[in-house]
């Protein structure tokens, strides 16, 4: 822990060197320790995927992947994920190549927007991870914690079927080869 006082408007404000492993990229910087992982994403990294909503965990538009698991940014400091590994919204493709979720919010219009699109996209490939073919309520209850104002939720749970079915078909393809 690399901790220092600076004074800013008087008063000491600590600091510390944090190293993520960020979409699969070892980044590091040093920051006050009450930036908010959000923050630290967006302002620091530049990855501005990640979006800022509620600040209360409400919405999801700043849903992450800390260690492949989905987490709120807004509420948690960088501090807290230092030595760990995030995947934003910007490291779901993959060698030029678009992942199936980002596809199938592509061919079912699972966005109007786009506010709540990364947030979405983000729990919804981690429960294809987790469950490569979940029913429509298993989706609609991983994406519950996400909310978006524009879609009515139909095509934004169009869009996970549609890459469940992909995966599965690319997997079986794989397979038989």
């Amino acid at each position: 822990m690399n901790e220092q006082a600076a004074p800013v408007g008087g008063e000491p404000q600590m600091r510390r060197r944090v190293e993520l492993v960020v979409n699969g990229q070892r980044r590091s910087a040093e920051i006050e320790n009450r930036l908010l992982l959000v923050h630290f994403l967006r302002e620091t990294l530049g990855l501005t995927g990640t979006h800022v909503g509620c600040d209360t965990t409400s919405c999801g538009a700043c849903t992450v992947r800390l260690q492949g698991t989905p987490v709120k940014s807004c509420t948690m400091f960088a501090v807290q994920a230092d030595g760990l590994a995030v995947t934003t919204v910007e490291g779901l493709a993959q060698g030029g190549k678009l992942n199936p979720v980002q596809e199938g919010f592509k061919e079912e219009h699972g966005l109007q927007c786009g506010f709540c699109t990364p947030g979405m996209m983000l729990v919804s490939a981690a429960l294809l991870e987790e469950n490569p073919n979940p029913t429509e309520e298993e989706i609609r209850f991983a994406i519950s914690g996400n909310i978006c104002r524009c879609t009515g939720y139909q095509n934004i749970v169009k869009a996970v079927q549609w890459a469940a079915q992909k995966t599965q078909s690319e997997q079986a393809a794989t397979t038989v080869a």
